[in-house]
């Protein structure tokens, strides 16, 4: 077993290389360098979904060659490999509370659907069901509504009503896989349904009652992050600058974030 001397030995050795790489990130990008690797850590429908789109939409010049994006289950183990220094940066999702783990940036808003088959009763219900509607259905959702904090249970609880879970997945495909069978109805993010490739299924807007929630890009503090690193973020979040995530990454600055966009206004910046 390690001594208490040795954790404090490990310790500094950690700083020590945490500095030799921003060292070296930060002459890296005094020279203009565009090599390197990008490692980020999300969940399945970030990586999915979002990334494309903003990868896709950047200077080819300002792509970094080596990117990898590290899908995780849950916003817990997303954190947990940022925190074990396996990611540059994470992108995680709350309902109204803030990430830890290091620097919260939020870059954009989103709300969940509700999403059936078009001979569903459902379908032309015109507009958002209630909670009471829901209730008593099969419904079929990501993983993380097992859990008692889960926002859509809370959501029901205030309501003095509970859900009827049929099916959890671990990613929106797989949700909108199960609702194409007939196993329950969908309640998954937004930008997890296009017209195009799920015009064979009917999305309705969730009851109200259920949380906005807040994606955020969570960096180590004082890492000098790549500028293509940067330049990723600001696709992600148009309404940020880049001076302004520059100070806060160093340390330097404690900046008020603008007030994110939703999801809709966000995408079309991507695509146009």
């Amino acid at each position: 077993a390690i001594t208490p001397a040795g954790k404090d030995v490990l310790a500094h050795a950690r700083r020590m290389l945490a500095e030799a790489g921003n060292i070296r990130a930060y002459a890296a990008n005094e020279r203009g360098e565009t090599q390197g690797r990008l490692t980020l850590v999300t969940t399945h429908t970030q990586a999915r979904f979002v990334l494309p789109p903003a990868i896709a939409g950047r200077p080819v010049s300002s792509r970094a060659p080596l990117m990898r994006s590290c899908s995780a289950t849950s916003e817990g183990e997303v954190l947990a490999q940022l925190a074990g220094g396996l990611a540059d940066f994470a992108v995680v999702s709350t309902a109204g509370e803030l990430p830890g783990g290091g620097l919260a940036v939020p870059l954009y808003r989103w709300r969940r659907v509700v999403l059936v088959r078009a001979e569903h009763a459902l379908a032309g219900l015109g507009r958002a069901p209630t909670l009471a509607e829901l209730a008593p259905l099969p419904l079929v959702s990501y993983e993380s509504t097992n859990k008692p904090e889960s926002s859509l249970r809370r959501a029901f609880a205030a309501a003095g009503l509970e859900p009827q879970m049929a099916m959890t997945a671990r990613d929106a495909d797989l949700v909108k896989t199960y609702v194409r069978a007939g196993l329950g109805v969908g309640v998954l993010a937004e930008m997890a349904v296009s017209v195009r490739e799920d015009a064979d299924l009917r999305a309705l807007p969730a009851p109200a009652t259920i949380p906005e929630c807040t994606s955020w890009a969570v960096l180590p503090r004082e890492r000098v992050l790549r500028d293509y690193a940067l330049e990723l973020l600001l696709a992600l979040a148009p309404q940020l600058h880049r001076s302004d995530l520059k100070r806060a990454v160093a340390g330097h600055d404690s900046p008020t974030w603008p007030h994110p966009p939703t999801w809709v206004e966000l995408s079309q910046a991507i695509t146009n």
